[in-house]
């Protein structure tokens, strides 16, 4: 390939961009960073019958990261992660560049029409916005 130092795999709950991603990796014996963005929370909480506070804020981010890890370990990588949070497209690309990353891997979003017409297009302002290649991987 094209001998890729560090790769940051933005994952985003399917495990598919994190097992592309990590077989590159060992291909490449390079630097793995996994990032995950939750969406800032802007407003007030109703937490009535919240057991787990945490969860609820994070909705469940912290779980999936922990399963990255497992992941990363069966597949005997060390792996760096990092949840962050804040708008999804503008912190992939600041922690690419903050890890100073080579290539950014990333799922391809799965989306109702309405949402492809309306909504935003993370993948697309992601390839706009990075200071690397991004791959792209499709279920």
């Amino acid at each position: 390939m094209k001998g890729y130092r560090k790769i940051l795999i933005a994952v985003n709950g399917s495990k598919d961009a994190l097992t592309q991603g990590l077989k590159l990796a060992q291909d490449e014996k390079c630097w793995v960073t996994v990032v995950k963005v939750i969406p800032p929370n802007d407003g007030d909480l109703d937490l009535t019958g919240i057991r787990n506070i945490g969860d609820a804020i994070n909705g469940g981010a912290t779980k999936e990261m922990s399963e990255v890890g497992e992941i990363a370990k069966k597949e005997r990588m060390t792996v760096k992660t990092r949840l962050e949070e804040g708008r999804v497209c503008e912190k992939i690309v600041e922690v690419a560049e903050d890890e100073r990353c080579d290539l950014i891997i990333m799922g391809s979003e799965r989306k109702s029409w309405f949402s492809r017409v309306f909504g935003e297009n993370i993948v697309e302002k992601v390839i706009d916005l990075a200071p690397c290649p991004v791959l792209v991987v499709g279920a």
